[in-house]
């Protein structure tokens, strides 16, 4: 019963999609036979609407006519451009229910168009106008309601719209000549619903029977369509049964001839199988292959050459696993368990294995194992192998020997080539490919006066064939060329290696590249003269070429003259920029110098930013002097060095032979002492040797020592001069001053040791100690009762390159105990200009400790507006050299007024340093300067002095 159902349920289902294809199909035809149907009913609704327009045209209605013409006119345009475009589509476009909705709501508006026409435009006085209207526009409904009656939906959405509004609007809205008018679309719409009805149920009819037709013939077709599809299957299968027939009984006939002959081969077979049997014992035991045959269900094996492979007798060696196992090499066992497996799988077609047994008489040898299963059991496991094994450790050993040969021979370093006796190329290594550019393929089997890489082993071929023939070997340097045409220096030794017999069997060659070799020793013999980074002549060149010219000097009796050169700032820019820059700076400098003295005889780098250069003729002195000053003028050309542009002074000395010495070691030292001298110039001149420049030296020398010395052993003491606050009139700073007591040369000017100490760095030390000092010493004023003091002390750019200068000033604020606010800080103009950015950033340090901050010498710097407004400074003073120029109507009184308008103007307080008389003071006074001190206040004086002067009353 449950079959029967099954049986059933596709036919159900497929019954179901036929009627649900059906119906769809059916909705289709509808929606086609409405818009075929629908294009008359419309233009007769267009042509009915022109009437009624025309006859109900009148001043009173020309508008309301006019839009409803108009809307009228649209609407049948729409239509039909609907109707035109399901004409167009494709059937399977067609299908969609857009087209029927799209129908509905044409239909609905249309019905709606006529019911306007019936309510808005027919009501008039005139009877004969309602007639002719009435019937124009019942005209127009009963053939579109007829034309629509395909299709009940379609129907209604186009006779309710167009008839109900009317009807009721008649009935309602009007007298009784309107309501039999409503009547009459009443009864028109009731016997349109009647006739719609009957149409609609013959076409449905209609459709039903051309469907099922349709569906019937396309039925019978499939059905022919399959007898004879069957018809054909059913030939060829009679075709195909009547040819295997007579295919099998052709195999029949051929199997009894082949087992006949398969009889015969078989006796000659068993019978050459006997003699094979015979010549196989004698060839296993001339070639020393061991049988073995090995059960695998009760592990007995059966072996031949046993005492000859492993030393033992047959019967110690019964079984595999419990007598051969024990005596196989550990690390072997693995790899045999693994090829034993995989053969047993069925995973490989042989069993091969290499493996070490322990001999009899103790060593290991090597055996090949080669074997294969030949038997198995029911259940397809193997129970028998049968195989040969064999000693290869003889093999082994020449195989490992081989390796370390050929290991030997591509990792040697040096090219290796062997020959046959008649110098065909045999064999390269991988170095010889290095080395030439040659690979394997294209030289091998070539004869060597073939070798495009043996050009000049070709010219001494007959040198090299005779030395190998007499002595067996040769080895020189030869120059050869690589696959891209480039020559190179080569030793070759070439080895003669003999047979058994002494016959030549091979030649073999070794051969380096010596093109590294020689750039080394090229490179060592450049490096040793010449200067890497500029090219120009080293020291030790210099000092060859140096006594080369003096001994040409000493015999020809001309002048020679040495000019010692030194970069102005060097130490300071390649600390700035970094070594890169600096390394090209002296690369330009170096191109400059020799472009700049074609006619010098040596030009040399002696250091870092030193050179040196000899003239061994010149003709006097004028010219030596306008050759450096040129000289110099060149070197200042500003230069640009990745985005920086620079501009760099120099400072020459300059010595002569034998003007000023007789011997090069003096010479040198007499060069750079001038050297010094220029530099201690502020730079960017030359100067020339004389004895009072070297006494000077001297002295500066010995004063440096005494400076050290005055340093360690408290020479050095702190005087202040006061400032005067022009606003109170009291004293409220000073400014602290170092001084140095000689024991032997009393008070040493501060001229004098200042820029030395500058110079030699112990600025350092000596600014700590006025720092100490000063903050000490008005921490002890207030102490002592007076009124708080601002203490001024000078800074120097050497403590504000050693970048500790914030925690000094710190850790000094906190010993002593002075307030942040009673310390100024002053740094001259134009050391400002000396590392911009970090002297910004310290003293934006300094000040957020509450340091008060000033410039020092206004005034006489290079950018003094642009630079002021980035310096978080407190005081501005005015520098003493414009002071002494104050007069009205002179420049520096100018420049004074514009000082102290500027500075008050960036809210910083002025203070004038150098005011020696009244006038001065007035003129200051006058311009609104904050502060003044100099001589007219008073000259600089130990504490004590100035604490007097404070208690009574100064000034």
């Amino acid at each position: 019963m449950t079959q029967s159902f099954d049986a059933l349920s596709p036919s159900m289902e497929a019954g179901r999609v036929i009627r649900k294809q059906f119906a769809t199909e059916l909705m289709v035809e509808r929606t086609r036979l409405l818009y075929q149907g629908s294009l008359l009913p419309t233009l007769f609704m267009l042509l009915n609407g022109l009437v009624c327009a025309w006859l109900l045209w009148s001043p009173q209605r020309y508008l309301l006519v006019s839009i409803w013409l108009v809307w009228l006119m649209a609407l049948v345009a729409l239509r039909v451009i609907q109707v035109a475009a399901f004409d167009s589509a494709m059937p399977s476009r067609q299908a969609q229910p857009i087209w029927r909705r799209m129908f509905l709501l044409g239909s609905a508006v249309s019905g709606l168009t006529l019911a306007c026409a019936g309510i808005a435009l027919v009501p008039t006085d005139s009877f004969l106008e309602q007639a002719w209207v009435f019937g124009l526009i019942g005209a127009a409904t009963l053939s579109a309601s007829v034309a629509y009656a395909v299709s009940i939906p379609a129907f209604l959405t186009f006779t309710l719209p167009c008839l109900l509004p009317a009807i009721g609007y008649l009935f309602w809205g009007g007298g009784e000549q309107q309501q039999g008018w409503g009547w009459l679309g009443l009864i028109l719409l009731v016997s349109l619903s009647v006739v719609a009805l009957q149409v609609n149920r013959l076409i449905q009819r209609g459709l039903l029977r051309r469907f099922q037709n349709q569906a019937l013939i396309e039925s019978l077709q499939q059905a022919h369509t399959r007898s004879e599809q069957l018809n054909h299957e059913l030939a060829r299968e009679i075709e195909q049964r009547r040819r295997a027939e007579q295919e099998l009984r052709e195999a029949q006939v051929g199997l009894e001839s082949r087992v006949a002959q398969r009889s015969l081969e078989l006796d000659a077979a068993n019978q050459a199988l006997s003699k094979s049997e015979t010549r196989l014992a004698l060839a296993l035991q001339a070639s020393e292959l061991g049988l073995w045959d090995w059960n695998l269900q009760t592990d007995e094996v059966h072996h031949t050459q046993l005492k000859e492979l492993f030393g033992l007798d047959p019967e110690y060696v019964t079984a595999v696993l419990g007598h051969l196992k024990p005596r196989l090499h550990p690390e072997d066992v693995p790899a045999l368990k693994r090829a034993l497996v995989e053969h047993l799988k069925g995973r490989t077609e042989d069993y091969v294995i290499e493996y070490r047994v322990r001999h009899g008489d103790g060593h290991w040898v090597w055996i090949e194992d080669r074997g294969r299963a030949v038997e198995r059991t029911a259940s397809g496991r193997v129970s028998r192998m049968v195989g040969t094994r064999r000693d290869i450790s003889a093999h082994k050993e020449q195989e490992a020997q081989r390796q370390l040969a050929a290991t030997v021979f591509e990792a040697a370093s040096e090219g290796i080539v062997i020959f046959d006796p008649h110098y065909v190329l045999l064999a390269i290594n991988q170095a010889f490919s290095r080395v030439t550019g040659y690979l394997p393929e294209d030289m091998l089997g070539r004869n060597v006066v073939d070798l495009p890489c043996s050009r000049d082993a070709r010219r001494h071929y007959s040198i090299i064939h005779q030395a190998l023939e007499q002595h067996g070997s040769w080895q020189g340097e030869l120059v050869e060329a690589r696959k891209n045409g480039e020559l190179y220096p080569q030793w070759l030794q070439l080895n003669v290696v003999r047979d058994t017999r002494g016959n030549v069997s091979h030649i073999v060659g070794f051969f380096a590249d010596l093109s590294a070799r020689r750039e080394s020793e090229e490179r060592m013999r450049y490096l040793t003269h010449y200067d890497e980074l500029t090219g120009l002549a080293n020291r030790s060149l210099f000092r060859e070429r140096l006594y080369e010219v003096h001994q040409r000097v000493r015999q020809g009796g001309r002048s020679l003259a040495l000019l010692h050169i030194n970069l102005d700032r060097f130490k300071l820019l390649n600390d700035s920029l970094g070594h890169e820059v600096a390394d090209q700076l002296l690369q330009q400098m170096a191109r400059r110098l020799v472009n700049a003295l074609p006619e010098a005889n040596t030009i040399a780098r002696l250091s870092g930013d030193e050179f040196a250069v000899l003239f061994d003729a010149y003709g006097n002195l004028s010219s030596l002097a306008r050759v450096a000053t040129r000289l110099l003028g060149k070197l200042r050309v500003p230069v640009t060095i990745e985005e920086h542009e620079l501009v760099v002074s120099a400072s020459m000395g300059i010595s002569l032979l034998p003007d000023n010495a007789r011997e090069i070691p003096l010479l040198l030292s007499q060069s750079n002492i001038a050297m010094q001298h220029a530099k201690h110039l502020g730079g960017n001149n030359f100067q020339f040797y004389t004895e009072s420049l070297q006494a000077s030296t001297l002295e500066r020398l010995q004063l440096e020592n005494q400076l050290r010395k005055a340093i360690e052993e408290q020479q050095l003491s702190v005087f202040y001069q006061p400032k005067l606050c022009l606003a109170s009139g009291r004293v409220n700073a000073a400014e602290a001053l170092v001084r140095w007591e000689h024991p032997v040369l009393g008070q040493v000017p501060p001229g004098d040791f200042i820029g030395l100490a500058e110079e030699t760095g112990l600025i350092g030390p000596i600014g700590e100690f006025v720092l100490r000092q000063a903050c000490w010493q008005a921490c002890e004023w207030q102490r002592e009762g007076l009124a708080a003091i601002r203490v001024s002390v000078n800074l120097s750019v050497h403590q504000l390159r050693q970048g500790k200068l914030v925690s000094l000033v710190r850790q000094v604020l906190e010993e002593t105990g002075l307030a942040p606010e009673l310390l100024e800080l002053e740094l001259t103009e134009s050391q400002l200009l000396d590392s911009v950015e970090h002297i910004i950033a310290t003293f934006q340090q300094l000040r957020d400790l509450g340091v008060k901050l000033a410039i020092d010498d206004f005034g006489t710097g290079y950018s003094s507006l642009s630079y002021l407004k980035r310096f978080p400074v407190d005081y501005v003073k005015i520098d003493q050299s414009f002071i002494r120029g104050l007069g009205e109507g002179s420049e520096d009184a100018a420049i004074t007024r514009a000082i102290i308008a500027m500075a008050h103007s960036l809210e910083l307080k002025v203070v004038a340093e150098g005011v020696e008389n009244q006038e001065q003071l007035d003129f200051l006074k006058a311009q609104g300067c904050d502060e003044v001190q100099g001589y007219l206040i008073s000259r600089p004086v130990a504490a004590q002095e100035l604490m007097r002067r404070l208690r009574e009353g100064f000034p």
